[in-house]
């Protein structure tokens, strides 16, 4: 009998135990998400103003490919005719994110109150394949080998006071050549630059893809070297961010750049370290940009983005200067408060820093 009582006490005390770890399970099986970049609770937009140039990869790859999505953000990409049209819409919050080109005039009007932020790599050169670099005119190809030969020659520049001019003026500096040595020729137009090689109106030109390769395929130019050589950190690029979109929309903030840099690492995938992606990514760069054409991105030279985000802060300044050297330049900036690598920095401290 004492037996028998013993095993019905037992009996009962073990399922009291094991109810009270089946309830502790249930508490515990479902327990709130502590991760910093969970989805937004509700859905937020995020207005890009973005052209459909090459540079904007890791925008539409990470809209195409979801990743905006899975954090809860709707993108909307907005045109705009021109920089002076853009950056207040940036500055006063209509705009959230935007591309931004280094030029004296882009420098001043950030310099006479225009509140904007460099927030990420948005373009540079790539060492070997530059996706912006100077072109030799075919039947000069075999005179101009050497930097010191383009002395005497006629170069074709897209712009004055701006990364294009900035550039030429680091490949004059490489070759040991003044400027006075040279005929500087300001053509705006790249196609037409084209045009001028053909007509041999024009002995070398700073020229950018897919017109590079191109040109190279209808035997108009040949690659002059590579633009590395001489500006291997120019930053031709930044993303901008609207100061409230980096504070009063914080949230939204971290979790957008989170996504354009996976987008960028998926870009860099495929066209630096040539992984293999079913041909997805160069769909979708044909789909958002004006190169159509899937079977010439295998051959062009594309934009250099960083996986990690970080800007050439010094090349950044250096640009500057020499648009000041030149006179170009009205006021002073406050580098250390225009350049913001916090997002980038948040963003990396979660999804882990891209091995190259």
């Amino acid at each position: 009998m004492k037996k028998i009582l013993f095993l019905l006490i037992a009996g009962a005390f073990f399922l009291l135990i094991s109810a009270c770890n089946s309830s502790d399970s249930e508490n515990t099986s479902k327990p709130e998400s502590t991760d910093p970049l969970a989805p937004l609770e509700e859905t937020a937009k995020v207005v890009i103003a973005e052209d459909g140039s090459a540079s904007g990869a890791g925008f539409y790859i990470a809209k195409d490919k979801g990743y905006f999505e899975q954090y809860n953000i709707e993108v909307e990409f907005a045109t705009f005719g021109n920089s002076d049209e853009m950056l207040p819409a940036v500055a006063a919050g209509e705009v959230d994110v935007a591309g931004g080109v280094s030029s004296a005039s882009f420098f001043n009007s950030i310099a006479q109150g225009i509140d904007v932020r460099f927030i990420a790599d948005k373009g540079h050169n790539n060492e070997g394949s530059s996706y912006f670099t100077f072109v030799v005119r075919e039947d000069l190809k075999d005179e101009l080998t050497e930097y010191e030969d383009v002395k005497g020659k006629k170069i074709a520049v897209s712009t004055k006071n701006a990364v294009d001019h900035y550039i030429y003026s680091e490949m004059l500096k490489h070759a040991n050549v003044a400027t006075d040595e040279v005929e500087f020729v300001l053509m705006s137009d790249f196609s037409n630059m084209m045009a001028a090689m053909g007509n041999k109106q024009v002995d070398l030109a700073l020229q950018i893809e897919p017109l590079i390769t191109q040109g190279e395929n209808q035997a108009i130019h040949q690659r002059f070297h590579d633009a590395t050589d001489y500006a291997p950190e120019a930053q031709i690029a930044m993303v901008l961010g609207s100061p409230k979109f980096l504070t009063e929309r914080r949230d939204v903030a971290i979790r957008f750049m989170a996504a354009y840099l996976q987008g960028v690492r998926d870009y860099n995938d495929v066209f630096i370290k040539n992984i293999d992606d079913d041909g997805e990514v160069i769909s979708i760069m044909a789909n958002h940009t004006a190169l159509k054409d899937e079977a010439l991105w295998e051959e062009v030279g594309v934009t250099g983005l960083n996986p990690n985000g970080y800007i050439f802060e010094e090349d950044v300044e250096k640009q500057y200067q020499f648009y000041q050297e030149n006179g170009a330049i009205q006021g002073d900036l406050n580098f250390d408060k225009i350049i913001d690598m916090s997002l980038v920095e948040e963003a990396l401290k979660i999804i882990g820093t891209y091995e190259e």
